[in-house]
């Protein structure tokens, strides 16, 4: 074989190497970021969040799954600026990295009945 066709099987495969790995990287990207994301499911209903209590890690990402059980709500954790609309019959979506230990309540910051003001929940932040 003269050198210039093993140069070219050499780039040939030098290249299709190259793809193989880009590709493997680009499709194990998104499961080794939903690995690293931690997701809480909440259920909001008339007077209530599901679960009540949370306990996460300090700078470990978060995805909130809202999903309502009966009408619109809102769900409002003031101490990081966060807030959304819980519709019913759709999963919103809330993602962020807790920066700071302790411990913050949730609120219902949409009316939602008589008891809307008692409708709140805790989350603890811990190392």
């Amino acid at each position: 074989m003269s050198r210039r066709a093993i140069g070219f099987h050499f780039t040939f495969l030098a290249v299709c190497m190259g793809v193989f790995l880009y590709q493997a990287n680009v499709q194990s990207s998104p499961a080794e970021t939903q690995a690293k994301e931690q997701v809480v499911r909440i259920s909001a209903s008339m007077f209530e969040f599901k679960p009540g209590e949370i306990t996460l890690r300090k700078d470990m990402p978060v995805v909130f799954e809202l999903v309502s059980e009966d009408r619109r709500h809102g769900f409002a954790l003031p101490d990081f600026h966060l807030r959304k609309d819980v519709l019913p019959g759709a999963v919103e979506r809330l993602r962020f990295v807790p920066g700071k230990i302790g411990t913050f309540t949730f609120i219902c910051d949409v009316f939602c009945g008589e008891h809307h003001e008692e409708m709140s929940g805790t989350i603890r932040v811990i190392e």
